[in-house]
């Protein structure tokens, strides 16, 4: 098995973790629908007599038939749950029991099913005596889960946190009940109960959906036939889209050595060139006009490592550049391009590359290009070139390099002279060897010090030791010696062998000596980021979370920081332990609109401070404010950090 084709064991323990907790939990099955009316609860109420039928341990413990005669003989003769009384406002409401659910799961043999309808709904408070244990539906359907109890329940296109203001700028209709997204993403199993919008207003008129009064206000305001065909173009974009999720997991987990070109998708490939926003552009208007989601990568090879610093910020511009046309970035480190390319493509199931194409560009005989390396190694993606401008001759394409050139810092001589040093230093040492060893003896010393070279200084300064080790091999120790001329043509070959294996060896050993520094970078701040976890998992104040957060930054990145959080009253309160300077009116900005303001984005970009919201399932809790000083990394941070990469979902559900 070739290494893009093996899984990542630590990939195969979490999903062995995550399938023996799964094993010990119960399974939620939703029945999801555009609209009321086109037969949830009805299909849930079949299904469940057909488990009754087959031997399942099953109860309802809420069912709503809103008087549909149909529902409710296909709910007659199953098993409830008593109704818990609940007094709210002057009022007696019947609300589901959970504690009866509980008791019915542990009493149950085997497999209990509990069928429970409307996921959205909010339960009433009552009093301490009377009133529910959560405050929503779906807080129950998730204990009962956690004791081992399945659940069958109905949900509404409406009700997924993310799809409730699109829904209500198509039907004018804010629906205030709400479910969040990971309920529905995490469900076992999602089943489409569908009609046709003409088949839902027939039905809506002959009475099968409200009462008569409730169904002439309900045609003329959320039932209008535009509105039901929008509501079931997100209804199945939206199961589509945990389709797609469903498949992307299963490539994942079974290492699939192919693309499966289900979807169209696309992946923009960017370099450290100055023409990368033209691939990303050009990739852009491409999924706007395809209608599909896209990716930028960029790949960090040993080579960028030589690159001065304005030449490696130029990929993370265009990383910037393209989540803020919605696609989903990432940065991959590592040796081989065309490898880390497939691999990716792979991963995420992404049928065609984009990449740039510029004309007139020499390169090595034999070598081919990377549109020619990727079709090579992957005859299952499609390769498309975006034309690039030549560079050089003055023009206007030349002058971003010639700017990266002039800030470069200083010229390395320091370790071109230190090659000289050491090349001379090994002919002083071979020359009184020169009665005990062979020639071919010496020949090692001068390979062994361009390997020195290669490991102490890199690239350059080893090809450097390489030509000059050749040349005082032949001018002090081949016949005639103090002389370049050659007595006898064999040693013709052996100088073009020296030479070769002395600069590949010396390529290899600087090339592996970076590999090896970014290995071991990567390596400290994967510990870090764990002892950080470890840290926040037991940590249990927000005073603690924010120093542990202060000390992680400061440490890996050189920044600043400072966690507010919010009070009752929705104002910001710095946290102790803040070490960054917080502009209150900005943090509050962000804090209120759920959006990264200040340093590096395009609200307030003049502030010293990045701050991010930190988001909760239901609200935002608060905001990190990130204060950059003087160094690189907290630079990079910041231009990471403040336009996070929108993912697929988020693009194309808003767009409708």
């Amino acid at each position: 098995m070739s290494d893009q084709q093996r899984p990542d064991p630590d990939a195969l323990l979490q999903r062995l973790q995550q399938d023996e907790a799964r094993q010990r939990r119960g399974r939620l099955k939703i029945f999801f629908g555009a609209s009321a009316g086109v037969g949830k609860t009805f299909a849930m109420l079949t299904a469940g007599r057909e488990a009754l039928a087959g031997g399942r341990e099953l109860v309802i413990g809420v069912v709503e038939t809103h008087g549909r005669r149909d529902t409710e003989a296909v709910a007659a003769g199953l098993p409830r749950l008593p109704l818990k009384t609940v007094p709210y406002r002057e009022r007696v409401l019947e609300e589901f029991d959970l504690d009866a659910a509980l008791a019915f799961g542990k009493a149950a043999a085997a497999e209990p099913l509990l069928l429970l309808d409307e996921l959205a709904h909010s339960n009433a408070p009552g009093d301490d005596r009377h009133g529910a244990c959560h405050p929503k539906r779906w807080q129950d359907v998730e204990e009962l889960l956690a004791a081992g109890i399945d659940v069958w329940t109905t949900m509404n296109v409406q009700h997924p946190e993310s799809l409730n203001d699109i829904v209500s700028g198509i039907t004018g209709v804010r629906v205030r009940e709400t479910v969040p997204d990971r309920i529905f993403d995490e469900a076992d199993e999602v089943v489409v109960v569908d009609l046709p919008p003409d088949e839902l207003l027939l039905r809506m008129k002959a009475g099968k959906v409200y009462m008569p009064q409730q169904a002439e206000r309900a045609a003329g305001n959320f039932f209008r036939k535009g509105n039901l065909l929008a509501l079931r173009e997100l209804a199945l974009r939206r199961t589509a889209d945990r389709v797609d999720d469903q498949m992307q997991a299963f490539r994942r987990h079974s290492a699939a050595p192919s693309v499966w070109p289900t979807r169209q998708a696309l992946l923009a490939c960017i370099g450290s060139g100055e023409h990368g926003d033209k691939v990303v552009r050009s990739c852009a208007r491409l999924a706007a006009q395809l209608d599909v989601p896209w990716h930028v990568v960029h790949v960090e090879t040993p080579a960028m490592q030589r690159l001065d610093e304005a030449r490696r910020q130029l990929p993370l511009r265009v990383l910037k550049l393209a989540q803020e046309l919605g696609a989903v970035t990432a940065t991959l480190p590592a040796a081989d391009l065309p490898t880390a390319l497939v691999r990716y493509a792979r991963e995420h199931n992404l049928s065609r590359m984009v990449l740039g194409r510029r004309v007139k560009r020499w390169r090595w005989p034999g070598r081919p290009s990377l549109a020619e390396a990727l079709v090579g190694a992957a005859d299952d993606i499609d390769v498309l070139q975006v034309a690039l401008p030549a560079t050089g001759g003055g023009g206007a394409a030349s002058r971003p390099a010639l700017a990266s050139a002039a800030v470069a810092g200083p010229w390395p001589w320091q370790g071109y002279v230190a090659a000289l040093l050491i090349c001379g230093a090994t002919a002083l040492l071979a020359t009184p060897l020169m009665a005990v060893l062979e020639l071919s003896n010496i020949v090692m010393l001068f390979l062994l010090a361009v390997v020195g070279v290669a490991v102490g200084y890199g690239r350059g300064p080893a090809v450097l030791a390489a030509f000059v080790g050749v040349g005082l091999f032949d001018f002090f120790f081949v016949q005639p010696r103090f002389s370049f001329a050659v007595s006898d043509v064999q040693y013709l070959v052996t100088f073009v062998v020296m030479l070769v294996v002395a600069l590949v060896i010396g390529q290899l050993t600087a090339g592996l000596k970076l590999q090896a520094g970014s290995a071991t970078l990567r390596e400290h701040r994967v510990r870090s980021l764990y002892e950080m976890s470890r840290d926040l998992s037991a940590a249990l104040q927000p005073e603690q979370v924010a120093e542990i957060g202060a000390r992680f930054l400061k440490a890996e990145f050189g920044a600043r920081s400072a966690l507010l959080a919010a009070d009752d009253a929705n104002k910001l309160q710095t946290l102790p332990g803040a070490t960054a300077a917080v502009d209150l009116g900005v943090a509050q900005w962000a804090y209120d609109h759920g959006q990264p303001a200040g340093c590096g984005t395009d609200t307030l970009p003049g502030s010293d401070c990045l701050v991010l919201p930190l988001k909760a399932p239901m609200r935002v809790r608060g905001v990190l404010a990130i204060e950059q000083i003087e160094t690189t990394p907290a630079q990079t941070l910041l231009g990471h950090l403040a336009h996070p990469p929108r993912g697929r979902r988020q693009r194309r559900l808003g767009a409708h």
